[in-house]
């Protein structure tokens, strides 16, 4: 039995005290609160709460808000409330109701006795919020949401804890000194490259506005930084948020937008940086390996791309690529990259050009690698294993215990559990590598996937494809899912990637690849790509979509003997959909570190009578180079 209560009080001092005089822990026991007004509320802790309330009535920035929620149990602690605080920031966040106005100087995350059952009693809390009115959403829906996934009222782990207040303490250092920086954070997906990009912009922004951080929050992370001195420094700070592909830019617009100290003009594309009038203090760069360099394949973009070159290289307009712009327009810089999810050669930044920028950054002592896993919930290095499977060096078998990892012959046996799934949990998705023509692009009517019974459309949207209403009858393409998390995925690895079994070799059949502008080679530049050059892109491709799933990855194959070669290594589907294990909603994404895959018992290969359809059967004549000449 839960042994919470919720007082409502007004925002006013002499409610106030009416409503501390009926129960003494108002002014001695550890209590957390929110502060709502009509559209913004603020979510605290204390062990004054009287004391705390008058705090906060004295404050210019908290006349707008009008009443007061405490919340009291006899159970709580210190750490249960820093626990709790965290929790509601976050949901509120996620569920978009109010702007949160709280700064964020590190929320601690840390563990307690009985955190578990604590836990537990957050959701019945959150449910007599939710039934006041104060959400508008459920738990899952929250936490399937763009809001929550992509807020920076995030708890960090360890890795980005370091990465931060390694950055936060060199930038503070150059700025000291008058020195100009670049700065990388490198990680494998879902290592959290985008988190750390907002928080950073959440952690600055608050500073320079002078936020004070309240001697009850002192034992915050990063609430060192918050000082006048460094307010100071960053007085008439320019900064920005550069996100090359266009969906995710728009939701993390709409992210920072409802945000407190951020605002949706922060959020840049490439482009907006290279025609700025003005240089920027600092500009942050996600998905920095999907900068773009001249290439007929941004063809609408080639008069704007030459119109800037000529500006920033004096009238070349083919002096520089879009990492060149970012140098030219900022004083410091921080690239968030994995060199491994370049995924268009033509358009993409060449490889050697990311790493030559890890390096530089290392050779400065301003490489900050991100190795914990906080998308995937497996107990094993997950990420690294698909990598090795799809490598000349493949691994040992491995089974994933905690995360649902499945092979299927059959897609419609596939996409039934995938419905299942989201039916059950929501946020699941078939994605696929781009294999098929897009025909309903023009003519929505069309298929454009057709696979044994199934006959699928593309998406018909590239802007926030998961969200849309009618993505769950949608195959998403890599454009659609690069930087997105799904709850699961169910990844169909078309017939542009397939395998040699007597050279044991995986190859790229470029007939079967319809991405026009992930093939074409760059005529401006003279760059010319063959199909093995091409073989690394599009494994990059599959690489990303496996790793998208939090709970599960599906996978359905195209081509027999490569299906005949990953029942090697990938468990078999069972022929009904499995049942929901008792798992319950994500609370949050906990994160799994990585160790080496630990599994050694072999995994029987199945037979596979006949091809899902004739292209996918038809092998060609030729087998590609081995797989290492382009990793």
């Amino acid at each position: 039995m839960t042994s919470f209560r919720i007082d409502r009080v007004p925002f006013e001092p002499a409610a106030l005290v009416e409503w501390a005089k009926e129960d003494p822990r108002s002014a001695n026991w550890p209590v957390v609160y929110t502060l709502e007004g009509s559209k913004r509320i603020y979510v605290g802790e204390s062990i004054h709460a009287l004391t705390r309330m008058n705090q906060h009535l004295a404050r210019p920035d908290r006349k707008h808000l009008d009443n007061v929620s405490v919340i009291i149990d006899p159970t709580f602690n210190k750490s249960v409330c820093l626990d709790l605080e965290s929790q509601l920031i976050a949901w509120f966040a996620g569920d978009g109701k109010y702007q949160v106005d709280n700064a964020n100087a590190g929320l601690t995350g840390s563990n307690y006795y009985d955190r578990d059952l604590y836990r537990e009693q957050f959701r019945a809390i959150f449910e007599a919020l939710r039934a006041d009115g104060m959400f508008e959403g459920t738990i899952t829906e929250i936490e399937n949401s763009d809001l929550f996934k992509l807020s920076p009222f995030k708890t960090l782990n360890y890795d980005q804890r370091v990465a931060v207040m390694r950055i936060m303490e060199h930038l503070f250092e150059d700025l000291r000194l008058g020195r100009r920086s670049t700065a990388v954070v490198q990680g494998q997906p879902g290592t959290g490259k985008t988190i750390v990009g907002i928080y950073l912009m959440k952690l600055l922004s608050d500073i320079r506005r002078g936020v004070t951080i309240d001697d009850s929050d002192s034992d915050a992370v990063f609430a060192g930084f918050f000082t006048p001195e460094n307010a100071a420094l960053l007085a008439d700070f320019r900064m920005g948020l550069v996100i090359p592909q266009q969906s995710l830019r728009e939701t993390v617009g709409k992210v920072f937008r409802k945000t407190s100290g951020l605002s949706k003009d922060l959020v840049l594309s490439p482009f907006d940086v290279g025609q700025s009038a003005d240089a920027y203090d600092l500009l942050i760069v996600d998905e920095a390996h999907r900068l773009q360099q001249l290439s007929a394949t941004i063809a609408v973009l080639i008069t704007k791309f030459k119109k800037i070159n000529r500006e920033l290289f004096n009238g070349d307009e083919q002096g520089g690529n879009q990492l060149d712009w970012i140098r030219r327009k900022s004083t410091h810089r921080i690239f968030l990259l994995d060199a491994e999810q370049s995924i268009r050669p033509g358009s993409d930044l060449p490889a050697h050009v990311t790493r030559d920028l890890e390096r530089e950054a290392a050779a400065a002592d301003r490489l900050y690698p991100l190795t914990t896993q906080m998308r995937v919930r497996a107990d094993e290095d997950y990420i690294g294993y698909i990598r090795e499977v799809l490598s000349e060096s493949p691994p040992a078998p491995a089974r994933f215990s905690e995360y649902d990892f499945r092979l299927f012959d059959d897609i419609s046996e596939m996409r039934a559990a995938i419905l299942q799934r989201n039916r059950e949990l929501g946020l699941s998705r078939l994605v696929a590598g781009y294999a098929w023509e897009w025909r309903s692009k023009n003519d929505p009517g069309a298929f454009d996937i057709e696979i044994g019974r199934e006959r699928l459309q593309w998406n018909r949207t590239a802007k926030d494809w998961v969200s849309s209403p009618t993505s769950i009858d949608e195959v998403g393409s890599i454009h659609t899912i690069q930087g997105y998390d799904l709850n699961y995925a169910g990844v169909i690895i078309g017939p542009d990637l397939r395998f040699d079994p007597a050279t044991k070799r995986l190859y790229f059949v470029r007939e079967s690849y319809y991405d026009t502008k992930g093939k074409q080679n760059n005529a401006m530049l003279g760059q010319t790509y063959s199909d093995n050059d091409l073989l690394s892109y599009v494994v990059n491709i599959y690489r990303v979509l496996l790793s998208r799933g939090i709970r599960g990855t599906y996978v359905y194959v195209c081509d027999p003997a490569l299906r005949d070669y990953l029942h090697g290594f990938i468990p078999p589907a069972d022929s009904t959909v499995a049942e929901t294990r008792d798992e319950g909603p994500v609370l949050d994404l906990m994160h799994r570190s990585n160790m080496q895959s630990a599994g050694s018992s072999s995994i029987l290969a199945i037979e596979v009578d006949t091809a899902p359809n004739a292209a996918a059967a038809q092998q060609p004549d030729r087998p590609g180079s081995p797989l290492k000449d382009h990793l």
